[in-house]
């Protein structure tokens, strides 16, 4: 009788047959790295940093938590003998060109290198752009647990640190939490540090992928640079820049998770589709010539 039932209605069979197949294929799909498409990527990335600074911004300044936080840091790193960041601020702060050098570097390469650094996997990997771009998020939506989580002042604002905020003295715009600017930014949201999340990001997506040797240099030496400025500028402890580490591990997990395969892992282009790959064939084969149709099918049979 199911045989019955089944030859009577195939149509019915047939589709609980490929129901299971098809919505395996659908998530595969979404899974695989597709080609970007530029103008919904500057939408995506404007919307994403206007959320994040929002939400970043939007944090409750927990004062008193957080200078109490920074105590216990700072007490931290004496106890484990890498408390040189207050020797490190007054050391650079003497030569002026340097620090200034530092406070402008601390204020634009943040994002102009991270955003140069999209435009290159967007322009060059197409086919890894989407996966890093998604470490790249992951990363920054986890920073923002921590400004929650753990309220931090920088040393700069620390009671009785004497630590030296640079742009104040040196009069220049190297930090959104100083000057005119303090008012508009969250003081208090220093762990983890996103300068050291996202440069770590370029340099290591640079030199997983970049081919010139120099390319891979810079790669390397971006992040440890803007660690150094870090801590010149009195905006971090060396910890802070641990928890941003830490986030773009989380960020290369989620990546992994998603798409099986680290970035670099990935197929540098996008592969096209069969059926799209046959198209463009055709399109881009010689018509025949209309004033000439028999010498042309005659040559075409020689």
């Amino acid at each position: 009788m199911n045989e019955a039932a089944t030859a009577a209605n195939p149509k019915r069979n047939t589709g609980r047959r490929i129901s299971g197949p098809v919505g395996l294929h659908s998530l595969r799909s979404l899974r695989s790295p597709r080609r970007p498409r530029i103008w919904f990527e500057i939408l995506l990335v404007a919307a994403s940093y206007w959320v994040y600074s929002l939400v970043r911004n939007a944090v409750p300044e927990q004062r008193t938590e957080a200078l109490r936080n920074a105590d216990r840091i700072w007490s931290a790193e004496r106890y484990l003998g890498i408390a040189v960041e207050q020797s490190v601020n007054h050391a650079v702060d003497s030569v002026t060109w340097l620090i200034v050098s530092m406070n402008y570097y601390y204020a634009t390469l943040h994002f102009v290198v991270t955003v140069c650094v999209l435009v290159w996997l967007f322009h060059w990997h197409p086919g890894r752009y989407a996966a890093a771009r998604l470490a790249l998020f992951a990363t920054t939506g986890v920073a923002l647990l921590g400004y929650y989580l753990y309220p931090l002042a920088p040393p700069r604002l620390m009671n009785g640190g004497h630590f030296i905020d640079t742009v104040l003295v040196h009069h220049t715009w190297g930090s959104m939490a100083s000057g005119n600017f303090k008012n508009m930014s969250n003081q208090y949201a220093a762990m983890p540090s996103m300068h050291i999340g996202w440069s770590l990001w370029c340099g290591l997506t640079v030199f997983a992928l970049a081919s010139a040797p120099w390319a891979r240099v810079l790669g390397l030496l971006y992040p440890a640079l803007t660690l150094v400025v870090i801590v010149s500028t009195a905006n971090h402890f060396w910890l802070d820049a641990l928890g941003g580490m830490a986030c773009l591990a989380f960020g290369y997990a989620v990546s992994y998770t998603w798409y099986a395969s680290l970035p670099h892992h990935l197929p540098k282009r996008v592969p096209v589709p069969c059926g799209r790959a046959r198209l463009a064939g055709l399109s881009t084969r010689t018509p025949v010539r209309a004033g000439r149709p028999a010498a042309d099918a005659a040559a075409g049979r020689r």
